[in-house]
């Protein structure tokens, strides 16, 4: 259980110190040239993650535990202060005190509802509390699947008008995400009943397909944008960071599926590189 526990720790935070430290990047490009103090802040924190990643990355299963329970609660206080600094921007935004900056609210609740879910998953963690089985694949599922609608719109939003058909299917996965998550907020509001491995399996399997989809179209469009070949606002790391969410939630799913059937991951299971 210790080797389980510092495996998962850092899996979670070599995933998500990466995440907060490119969404630094981000809001950062968002703001204007005056917001100077912003800007700092957003700097400031690119190099927090970056360091924690980094130390993340130093560590191995073999770590002693401890040192990982400190490195969590470490990286927790950084989380929560880059969640503090987002709800500040996203504040400001709803406002209007950020006239003509480039970062939509939206995206800035997205990336402030990623910071939460990372701090929650550590304090879990340490706790040595990890939901069951059943609850973990529902609210696992609502959340990942409202990240992906997001991502959808924000890919919508971001393409040049003039791109018809690549917007045209960027709406179509915003509304095959939304029916996704509001179905899975039904199953949620049945719960205990509905959770019965008949139908979480189903659900499951029905959520894999539109994310393998969505997954492949990311891919497409960044490796489109990395050549040039579209017209759009999006950076490319962006383009690749929205394809390792996606990546991130079917491992996720595979990782439930799995657990609940007792079938082989039909993906690599090898999340932590000693």
């Amino acid at each position: 259980m210790t080797n389980e526990f510092v495996a998962r720790s850092l899996d979670e935070v070599r995933f998500w110190s990466r995440i907060m430290k490119e969404h630094s990047l981000f809001l950062r490009l968002g703001f204007r040239c005056e917001d100077t103090q912003l800007i700092n802040e957003a700097n400031q924190f690119y190099s927090i993650f970056e360091a924690i990643e980094n130390r993340a990355i130093a560590f191995n299963v073999g770590t002693d535990p401890q040192t990982i329970r400190r490195f969590n609660e470490e990286v927790h206080n950084a989380v929560s202060h880059i969640w503090v600094f987002k709800r500040k921007i996203l504040g400001l935004i709803l406002r209007c005190q950020l006239p003509g900056a480039n970062n939509f609210p939206l995206l800035v609740d997205h990336v402030s509802r990623e910071a939460n879910y990372f701090r929650n998953r550590l304090a879990e963690l340490n706790a040595g509390r990890l939901e069951p089985l059943p609850d973990a694949i529902i609210d696992e599922n609502v959340f990942f699947l409202r990240i992906m609608a997001d991502h959808a719109k924000f890919i919508s939003h971001l393409l040049d008008p003039s791109e018809r058909k690549l917007v045209d299917q960027a709406n179509h996965f915003s509304e095959d995400f939304d029916q996704l998550l509001f179905q899975a907020r039904d199953l949620d509001s049945m719960r205990p009943q509905s959770q019965t491995a008949p139908l979480l399996d189903q659900f499951l399997d029905q959520n894999r397909v539109s994310v393998a989809s969505l997954r492949d179209f990311k891919r497409t469009a960044r490796d489109l944008i990395e050549a040039c070949r579209i017209k759009s606002i999006i950076h490319p790391l962006l383009a690749d960071h929205v394809f390792r969410e996606a990546e991130r939630f079917l491992f996720i799913i595979d990782m439930f599926e799995s657990s609940l059937t007792g079938k082989p991951m039909p993906r690599d299971p090898s999340v932590v590189m000693d």
